[in-house]
């Protein structure tokens, strides 16, 4: 079916979301109708849509005649017999199943068979949703993300019954109203709320580890990472409540694989009402300063380093630390080697704790520093070192990382450290959708750029990194804590032994 700009659009539902897209499909020259079981809320909807408009006539992207005509296309309805010449009817309830399905029946009874029905649901099952309908085919989701307006991305999400060229429609009608459209089958979590867990698993499995103090983790999955928000501070944003619940219904709908295990510690937070931002208090009090993250005092810098092999991505703290003064002698080693100064041996975190690494080796004086999406520009960076080292070791390995204009965060000896193991099992997670077919590549990376504004889609990083090096460090995890949460993705494992890449 093809949707054009004189297709009507209803849209049930006049909460934020509801209202959201009745504005984007109206802003893109649409009819459109708002229905809600509450007269009120759709009456109310046009003005409070008009208002954030009004934003954009004083800033001076609209003009004012515009944002009368967008006005004039928004029509509130009280029934949904008013409904029946849509040709797009999106639904924005209330996440239920049930309260879904009824709403869609009740639809059927009204609309023509051709008519579009869509679902804005973030997780539920599309198939499911289509399950009981008259027409499944013409059942598929539309998953805007939050606000509506603003966001580009759309989630196009097809169920097992819905019409192969359905999808395409919707996703050509998406770019229309100006947003960018990622197609998806119907699995827990379609993209981004799927491929987006470990963002959250690692950070809160780190801190119930005791691994470093909750500013620290943020600034170094910021600072090193290069992630807008850190996790601890983005759960306190959406609020620990619908995180969890995500969490806990992609969990059961996985039939409980540990990936998606939830968190006792998040579970405590929700027991003492630790909300967030909206009840004041979350990992961090909102009615004190926000804590200053944990960074190692000055220390004495080296006159020289050996360097072992090579540091793989890393290579570029070699050029800084030349900047900074310090002589650098290559010596032949492996491709992942290390950095030597006195007793200290200093390398990238492969997945092994630096103790491991020092039983390993049979050389006590180790330490790790943890991954950085660009290691010549990076200005924080973790390190851990192995419990076997002398007492100097550590203020060696600081030393090192001060000389190269870096700010050194000591963390506990946590095997992956935290940039490392959170972007590993990212882009874990991520081969796996594409593995299972959920969607293409590019279209993994592309949503989880746009859907959470990630500094690098997860598999395009783990192309720069090496398959094999993300394979080795899951491996690694997987071995330290004996847990299936860390097995390697069965794409991963074949790019990995192949040398193949997720792009071209």
């Amino acid at each position: 079916m093809t949707l054009t700009r004189d297709s009507r659009v209803a849209v049930m539902g006049a909460g934020a979301m509801g209202r959201g897209i009745a504005a984007v499909a109206a802003a893109a020259g649409h009819q459109v109708y708002l229905y809600d079981q509450d007269a009120a809320a759709a009456a109310a909807a046009p003005d409070a849509i008009a208002a954030d408009w009004a934003g954009l006539v004083r800033a001076g992207k609209w003009t004012p005649e515009r944002l009368d005509a967008a006005r004039r296309r928004l029509r509130p309805v009280a029934q949904l017999s008013e409904l029946a010449d849509a040709a797009l009817a999106i639904e924005a309830i209330v996440e239920r199943l049930d309260a879904k399905q009824e709403l869609l029946r009740r639809l059927e009874e009204v609309l023509p068979a051709e008519t579009v029905l869509a679902s804005n649901t973030s997780s539920l099952s599309i198939t499911a949703l289509a399950a009981g309908l008259r027409h499944p085919q013409r059942m598929l989701g539309l998953h805007f993300f939050n606000p509506a307006t603003r966001m580009k991305l759309v989630e196009v999400v097809s169920g097992l019954s819905t019409a192969p060229l359905l999808a395409d429609s919707l996703c050509a009608l998406m770019r229309d109203w100006g947003k960018t459209p990622v197609a998806t089958a119907s699995t827990p979590g379609f993209i981004v709320n799927r491929v987006a867990r470990p963002f959250y698993a690692e950070a809160l499995r780190l801190l119930q580890e005791r691994a470093c103090a909750p500013a620290t983790l943020d600034a170094l999955l910021r600072e090193a990472g290069g992630f807008a928000l850190g996790p601890l501070e983005l759960m306190d944003l959406i609020g620990h409540d619908v995180n969890f619940a995500v969490t806990q219904s992609v969990y059961q709908a996985m039939q409980q694989d540990s990936r998606f295990r939830p968190s006792p510690l998040q579970q405590e937070l929700l027991a003492a009402g630790r909300l967030g931002r909206k009840s004041g208090h979350g990992f961090y009090d909102y009615s004190q300063a926000k804590p200053t993250p944990e960074a190692a005092p000055p220390q004495e810098p080296p006159a020289a380093v050996r360097v072992r092999g090579g540091l793989g991505v890393a290579e570029p703290l070699l050029a800084r630390l030349q900047a900074g003064g310090v002589r650098v002698e290559r010596n032949p080693g492996p491709a992942q080697g290390w950095l030597e100064w006195e007793s200290l041996r200093l390398a990238l975190s492969d997945g092994r704790s630096a103790t491991r690494r020092a039983a390993d080796s049979g050389h006590a004086g180790w330490a790790v520093f943890d991954l950085a999406l660009d290691y010549a520009n990076v200005r924080w960076l973790a390190l851990a070192v192995a419990d076997q080292a002398a007492p100097e070791v550590a203020a060696r390995a600081e030393g090192v990382l001060q000389a190269a204009g870096l700010l050194a965060s000591r963390m506990d000896d946590a095997a992956g450290m935290a940039v490392l193991r959170t972007v590993a099992m990212l882009a874990n997670e991520a081969a796996d959708a594409v593995g299972q077919g959920v969607a293409t590549a590019d279209s993994v990376d592309l949503a989880m750029r746009l859907g959470t504004a990630y500094p690098c889609g997860p598999l395009a990083w783990a192309d720069r990194l090496g398959n094999d090096f993300v394979a080795q460090t899951l491996d690694a995890l997987c071995a330290h804590y004996g847990d299936e949460r860390y097995r390697v993705s069965p794409l991963l494992r074949r790019l990995a032994l192949s040398g193949g890449c997720f792009h071209d």
